[in-house]
């Protein structure tokens, strides 16, 4: 019975192991290959807050996951770190878990006010602005970390903590109690509010798009300024206007865009909840019961579905959008000098697309039906347009 429990648990071990590394990989080739493709294409640099969560998420992939994997792994469990190993370890963990979620909230409220209020963001989003912005978050980040090295009880020169024992709830600091109630309100509590909000409000404009028989065409598809957009979103006109009443009975066409929707919020908040708040919750539950000896696989488990979010950013805020694969596909293209399929690329459509291309799908669609009917269509204006708006983060219509 002992030969069988050792070698179920060395399997449970190298399937553990496996696990982490696959994501640490996934980690570090998504995050270059989304840098690689906006850096590379001139009218992608509006991703810019995009672009500086993957340099985040890469920086994590370097530097924290193979840390997270030897304090992890029972196969590294004979090494030990010094007091300073452990405190920098502590250090990197809060000071880059916090700059990531922290430009996730960044990019959630910029995609709100782009869409919620277009006139406010194209005025006011420049790039001095968006460059502030990623300072703010470096220098909150910065801060909210350096609590960490407050309070450690005095060690000597050759004092050495278990890889293992190097948590962030076991800090050996007196101040564990009040830094885990600031960094959960800090990093994960007010960010998960923020988020929630702003994409409630940006599913209900896209809600409306939907329902609406023929929404107006947005500014960045005309030519002439719209006259009755609002640059409020509570002033009586609403930013989707309209010159029809609501259609008595939906077309399965836009009762299914609503639930795309629906979907793309689901999935971009439920990404967030599941990565995020059992981390959160296990170790403010072990800093405020003043517990230093945790459950070895429950901490791991919590601590590796919190790291998979570096390996996930990149699909749902970079590949899911179709500029960025299409870049990637040349850029493979040209490094294999093989041809590529870009038909197929340009053509492709994923539910899991960011609000606002679902909303411009929803628009040229309209659009499109309204210049067959009056029989004077205008193909090149988006592009015309998408070529002059250059504005830092700012996505890409469809």
């Amino acid at each position: 019975v002992g030969v069988v429990t050792s070698s179920q648990s060395q399997i449970k071990d190298l399937f553990g192991l496996f696990c982490m590394v696959t994501l640490n990989l996934i980690a570090l080739l998504a995050n270059t290959g989304v840098m690689v493709a906006i850096a590379r294409a001139p009218h992608l640099k509006r991703f810019a807050f995009v672009c500086h969560l993957c340099a985040v998420d890469l920086l994590c992939a370097i530097l924290l996951m193979p840390l997270g994997i030897i304090s992890s792994s029972p196969f590294f469990g004979t090494i030990v770190f010094t007091v300073l190993e452990c405190q920098v370890y502590i250090f990197l963990n809060v000071f880059l878990i916090c700059l990531s979620i922290l430009t996730i909230t960044a990019i959630s409220v910029e995609r709100y006010f782009y869409i919620v209020h277009p006139m406010r963001y194209e005025v006011k989003m420049t790039i001095n602005l968006a460059i502030g912005v990623m300072l703010l978050i470096w220098v909150k980040s910065v801060l909210l970390a350096v609590v960490t090295l407050f309070g450690w009880p005095a060690y000597g020169p050759q004092s050495s903590i278990a890889a293992a024992h190097c948590s962030l709830h076991a800090t050996h600091s007196r101040l564990r109690g009040v830094f885990a109630v600031l960094f959960s309100v800090v990093c994960f509590l007010a960010p998960a509010v923020v988020i929630f909000a702003v994409y409630c409000a940006v599913y209900k404009v896209a809600r409306s798009a939907a329902l609406q028989q023929a929404p107006a065409v947005p500014t960045w598809a005309n030519s002439s300024p719209a006259k009755d957009r609002s640059d409020s979103i509570n002033s009586q006109t609403t930013i989707i206007t309209t010159t029809r009443t609501l259609p008595q009975r939906l077309s399965p066409e836009r009762a299914f865009s609503g639930g795309k929707a629906a979907m793309t919020l689901v999935f971009i908040v439920g990404q967030f909840l599941v990565c995020w708040l059992p981390y959160f919750i296990f170790h403010l539950q072990m800093s405020l019961t003043g517990s230093m000896q945790s459950p070895g696989d429950l901490e791991e488990a919590v601590t590796w579905l919190a790291y998979s979010s570096f390996a996930v950013n990149p699909f749902f805020y970079g590949l899911l959008n179709r500029q960025i694969r299409e870049e990637l596909v040349k850029f493979r293209r040209c490094c294999l000098t093989q041809p590529a399929e870009l038909g197929a690329s340009s053509q492709e459509g994923s539910f899991q697309e960011n609000f606002l291309q679902f909303i411009q799908r929803t628009t040229n669609a309209a659009e499109t039906r309204s210049n067959c009917a009056n029989s004077s269509p205008q193909p090149s204006t988006n592009h015309t347009v998408d070529q002059v708006n250059k504005i830092p983060g700012q996505i890409p219509e469809e």
